[in-house]
């Protein structure tokens, strides 16, 4: 990921953190790291992707879901998925994040509940 890529996602993620009412400090203490190294990191001046970035990106977007950070870091399969096809760029994340939202779609067109339905009928017709 190149620094312009970097910086793009910390002022994404720093505008997140301010639409959800989330401040430097709040962010700090969830992810155990001092009010400073969260103020350099949203603020796109940090060398590389960090550890500290991945879990600051983990908590704000948690945080705006609604959903725990523990939840999110819990779900290690998914994160292991994406990793394992991430080459680490904004572009192919924005891809992989498209791919995934598609699949939601789908589930909300129902092709879910298809499945189901096909399934009690299977289970009436052996009845």
């Amino acid at each position: 990921m190149g620094d312009s890529d970097i910086k793009l996602e910390a002022a994404g993620l720093a505008q997140l953190a301010r639409s959800a009412g989330l401040t430097q400090e709040d962010i700090a203490n969830a992810v155990d790291a001092s009010q400073s190294q969260v103020s350099r990191i949203l603020s796109g001046k940090m060398v590389r992707r960090s550890k500290l970035f991945d879990e600051i990106c983990i908590y704000v977007n948690s945080a705006v879901k609604g959903v725990s950070p523990e939840t999110v870091r819990g779900n290690e399969e998914l994160m292991d998925a994406i990793a394992s096809v991430w080459d680490g760029t904004a572009h192919q994340a924005n891809a992989l994040a498209h791919v995934i939202r598609s699949l939601g779609g789908l589930s909300r067109l129902g092709l879910h509940g298809a499945t189901s339905a096909k399934g009690r009928k299977s289970e009436h017709a052996d009845s």
